[in-house]
């Protein structure tokens, strides 16, 4: 079966439903091979709980500011009296779909305000608060921005997060974007996610507002998407 259709006029090309159905399962696993990733545990270890005010979204987001308290019944800090941690519902809620059901829905800890969470230390209870809020800032930009950071400064883990989150953002429309940005800050599994991407969708590649600037800025880099699509092909079609 002929599986590229050559059209000399727009200068595109196109995939046969088998190449196209093996590309996409190459993009799922490289997806699957980043959620296992040991760098995400590695970077919520490295969060600390702090006494200083978090901001988000450009607002303080001190104590005085939560609006609810997770309690926990096992102990306080250092074995002390236990006492209440407090968060915010909205951080909660858009990180866990557990803690969303319970503030959305008219349950106990909605109307009280309160959290009990029975099974974990103060210490550990107020770790996980913190993390979560140090998650609720990693939005798409926000990464872009650290990875920037993590790969000058060699942080490692921090970098792979970063990864893990652009390539959970990754979508047709910002897919060169991060593949030229993958590129220039060495960011292997994000450029391997987003190549992969593009492969899948080569007979629309020509049409993407980006390809025009990529190759203006970087022929290179096209040439690169081109060399391993064909290469690729060839290695199917060998089988």
């Amino acid at each position: 079966m002929q599986c590229i259709l050559e059209d000399h006029i727009m200068g595109e090309t196109s995939m046969c439903k088998e190449c196209y159905e093996e590309a996409s399962e190459t993009v799922e696993e490289l997806k699957r091979e980043i959620q296992d990733l040991k760098a995400e545990v590695a970077f919520l270890r490295s969060c600390s709980p702090t006494d200083h005010h978090h901001h988000l979204n450009g607002h303080s987001h001190g104590p005085e500011f939560t609006d609810v308290i997770l309690v926990t019944a096992v102990d306080g800090p250092n074995g002390g009296l236990s006492m209440p941690v407090p968060a915010h519902k909205t951080i909660l809620a858009s990180q866990s779909p557990v803690f969303k059901a319970m503030l959305e829905n008219e349950m106990e800890e909605s109307r009280s305000g309160t959290i009990n969470i029975n099974d974990a230390s103060y210490d550990a209870l107020r770790a996980f608060v913190h993390c979560l809020s140090v998650e609720a800032l990693l939005d798409e930009q926000m990464a872009y921005e650290l990875l920037v950071l993590a790969e000058k400064y060699q942080v490692e883990h921090l970098k792979a997060y970063c990864e893990m989150i652009l390539i959970s953002k990754l979508n047709w429309d910002n897919s060169i974007i991060n593949y030229s940005f993958a590129h220039q800050h060495n960011a292997k599994h994000l450029l391997e996610a987003a190549l992969s991407l593009i492969m899948v969708n080569m007979d629309k590649l020509g049409k993407h507002p980006k390809y025009s600037e990529l190759g203006e800025k970087d022929a290179g880099l096209v040439m690169d998407i081109y060399e391993a699509f064909f290469g690729k092909l060839f290695n199917w079609n060998d089988k």
